[in-house]
Order: structure tokens, then sequence, then C-alpha cells
């Protein structure tokens, strides 16, 4: 996590939502590398235990617009030419996926730009499961930083600090997206498990505004946080690489 915050945490200012952001760019947009796209610790040595924080991507998996946006057609099939092949369409940001600063700026790093070396970073997983269970528009917030760090210790330095809202149960129903009956989406935020870095009900995508332009990345749409403990594991995003993308569906791994 970003020192300058940290230190805050520490000093015990109380910090607004916007400043909570500029420092450092948001104590943590979901699942964003906390430092900018530079080389980061791998600290996967002597890791015992692989988990998959992927998403299965399939035609009807919940988007932010609400519309298809993963589209599979079979070219060629083993009973026909004795091999398999599809054609893909996919919007960007679909299922699990990652973020890249172009996302949200004018000429910002795009996906294939994005350092492999920020692609391996240490995982802090912020539990908000209780918060989340009775407001589905609950936030991560400074307060919650400083409860994971009072238990855990300091965030380490380039961590991608998920949240854990416990919304993966409730994926393959209208539950995920939350909609009422105004089309208001009403999920947590920011990051990770969730259709977005910004909750459901923002309007004015704060987070990602303030996050990517600082040339960081975010994940959305995690997997399985809950079999990680809230410290310890190694986060390996196996980023897409097209030229000029802005983000695209990701393989997600922990290394525990």
């Amino acid at each position: 996590m970003c020192h300058p915050v940290i230190m805050e945490y520490v000093k015990g200012k109380a910090l607004s939502r916007r400043e909570f952001f500029k420092g450092s760019a948001a104590a943590g947009a979901a699942v964003a590398a906390t430092s900018a796209l530079t080389a980061q610790p791998a600290l996967a040595q002597g890791a015992t235990r692989v988990v998959d924080l992927t998403h299965t991507l399939t035609p009807d998996f919940p988007t932010y617009f609400g519309e298809q946006q993963f589209f599979e057609e079979d070219v060629f099939t083993y009973a026909e030419n004795s091999f398999n092949l599809k054609s893909l369409r996919v919007n960007e940001h679909t299922g699990t996926h990652i973020d890249a600063p172009l996302h949200f700026t004018d000429g910002g790093t795009s996906i294939d730009e994005v350092p492999v070396s920020s692609l391996v970073c240490p995982l802090a997983i912020v539990d908000i499961r209780e918060k989340a269970d009775a407001n589905p528009d609950a936030q991560v917030t400074p307060d919650d930083l400083k409860a994971w760090i009072a238990a855990n210790g300091p965030i380490p330095d380039g961590a991608c600090v998920a949240q854990n809202a416990g919304w993966q149960p409730r994926l393959g129903t209208p539950g995920f997206r939350n909609a009422d009956t105004d089309g208001k989406m009403h999920f947590p935020a920011f990051h990770v498990d969730t259709l977005s870095i910004d909750f459901g009900l923002s309007a004015d995508f704060i987070t990602h505004y303030t996050w990517l332009p600082a040339n960081r990345w975010a994940v959305e749409n995690m997997a399985n946080l809950d079999q990680l403990p809230a410290t310890g594991a190694t986060l390996v995003v196996g980023a897409p690489k097209h030229k000029g993308g802005t983000g695209g569906p990701c393989r997600l791994i922990a290394l525990i």
C-alpha cells in the first residue's frame, strides 16, 4: 500500500473520501496494484498452494451494462475437421478482467504497455462481507484499512488490495448486478468480487478517474477470495496483450 496513505492512518488523520483517493490513489482501488507500474517484489518463493481467482467466462456472464458482451462460435469441430477451433468476440471489460490506465485516461498506458513486473504482487484481502450483507452499497473505507493494518500489520509495498464482499454466491442470479426497479445497481466497491471498482450507485466513477490516471491497473470480478488468508498470498495477473487495449479478460492466480 502506498506509504503516504498509511502514514496518514497512523497519524489518525480523518480523510475525506476524495482525499483518501488522492493519497496515493485510493488506498487500494480493489485489486489494483498499489504502486505505479514499476517492478514489484515477487513473493511466491516456497508457495505450496495455487488458487484460481478467475470466474469462467460464458456468454451469459453478468455485465455492467446488462447486455451480452462475450460471444463464441464454432469455426471448426473435431467431428467435421479433426480439430476444434472457436472464434471469439468479447468486450474488453467482461468477466474477470483488468482495467489498464488507458480505460479512464486520454492517452494513458495501454494494456500491452503494462510491465509484467507490476502484474506479480503481494495480495491483501479486506473482508467486508458482514458490512456488505447489511448494505449492498457498502464501500471499503479508511477505517476498514486501519482495522486490517491493526490485525495484519502494514500492507506490503506494491500490494494489490482486494475487497471480499462475499458477492460470488450471487453469480448466476439477478443479485449479482442487483439492479432495482429503476435500473440502478447496488453492489459494494472498491473492487474485486463485483462488477466495478466504483460501487453500483456511483455516478461520477471517482475511483476509476482517480486510480487509473495515476498509472495503475485494477481488476474486477475476482473469484474465490474466501479461500485465501487476509495476507501472505502472491497475486499473478495473466493480463492480455493486445496493442492499444484498455484492458481485457485475464486469468488471476494466487500463490500461497
